[in-house]
């Protein structure tokens, strides 16, 4: 029998999914290794803690608990947001069986949980990116379709204004090749960079700093600028000029944002951090290693009506913009195999940018 359960404690730790195992009074009595890493608890320390305070949803969550233990009814809920006992918010799945202990045969509870932050995160960046393949699809067959009629307006406007006698009415012709050359830069610009990457070894250190430099420069030091560098990063795969043109545009629309609020009552400060991570997934493919660029602004934050929209061209949420940099950006740390994604509320907007650290 004592091997027997030795066998099953095994097992139970092997699992990827999370497993409780609770008493009458809801008071943890064992939890293996990844429920552990779910619940940011060791199993020394969780032992014998109820577990509404290792994991609270609500009240009434806790009433089903105490009603399952009652009734001898299972039950399973979906994406439930857990609060941790630091203060941290998860979202689980999680389900719920009576059972009778294996030794004392009292009525217990035993509880699986799966994770589900890092599915949701997965599924949203696929979003994102299959977004992101179809606006590039179709701004390309747009741009086609522009640009060819623009080319024919403009060469029969420099044809007319030669055989025109008179100088006063060419100012009609150079006002067709102006606004015909304006819609051209327009289309290129829509469509982003075109040229292929010229791949070098990058410190990212080096391209924030020039950023930073540049951030500076434009704003006249009305920004505070504070940086928090991971010193280990390696230098990673990338186009040094285009990445410091995404990263640019990301921490320009910040500077702007900031600068042109009028209720901004703090001073405008931007916070630039770097780490590393391990073992992280930027949509269908898992990385050894990734480079997270986080760049926090206090400005007014992202409205709510274009979040979801916001890395479309000509998407902004200034009346002056032209909604086109954080699209472009978007595409440069595409093409090398990265992601931006975001979080924004009143005084905390923070982009965050996953780069791979090896080739795939």
């Amino acid at each position: 029998m004592l091997a027997n359960a030795i066998t099953n404690q095994r097992l139970l730790d092997h699992l990827n999914t999370g497993v409780l195992l609770l008493d009458a009074d809801l008071l943890v009595i064992y939890m293996n290794p990844a429920a552990e890493a779910l619940l940011e608890m060791s199993g020394s320390r969780g032992l014998g803690t109820p577990f509404p305070e290792l994991a609270h949803e609500s009240d009434e969550s806790t009433a089903s608990l105490q009603e399952s233990l009652i009734t001898g009814h299972s039950f399973t809920k979906r994406e439930a947001t857990i609060h941790l006992h630091n203060m941290q918010a998860i979202t689980l799945d999680y389900s719920v069986s009576p059972i009778s202990h294996p030794e004392t045969r009292l009525p217990c509870l035993l509880i699986e949980l799966q994770g589900r932050d890092r599915l949701m995160r997965i599924s949203r960046e696929e979003q994102l990116i299959a977004k992101q393949e179809t606006t590039r699809s179709l701004v390309r067959g747009l741009a086609h379709e522009i640009k060819n009629p623009l080319g024919g307006i403009r060469g029969a406007a420099q044809l007319l204004e030669r055989e025109l006698p008179e100088n006063d009415m060419r100012e009609y012709t150079n006002i067709i090749i102006e606004e015909a050359d304006r819609l051209r830069d327009l289309v290129d610009r829509l469509l982003g960079p075109r040229a292929i990457p010229k791949c070098e070894e990058v410190n990212i250190h080096e391209v924030l700093e020039r950023v930073c430099q540049l951030i500076e420069v434009e704003s006249a030091n009305q920004i505070r600028l504070t940086r928090d560098y991971d010193p280990s990063i390696p230098e990673l795969e990338a186009d040094k000029g285009q990445l410091i043109q995404a990263l640019l545009n990301i921490c320009r629309n910040a500077m702007q944002a900031m600068l042109e609020n009028p209720g901004q009552s703090e001073r405008p400060a931007l916070h630039i951090k770097t780490r590393t991570i391990r073992q992280f997934t930027i949509g269908h493919h898992r990385h050894r290693l990734v480079a997270q660029i986080d760049i926090t602004d206090n400005g007014p934050g992202i409205p709510e009506g274009i979040r979801e929209d916001l890395f479309y061209p000509m998407v902004s949420g200034r009346a002056e913009g032209t909604g086109l940099g954080l699209s472009i950006s978007q595409s440069i740390i595409n093409q090398s195999n990265g992601i931006i994604e975001f979080t924004s509320t009143a005084g905390c907007t923070t982009f965050s940018i996953y780069l791979p650290l090896e080739p795939l």
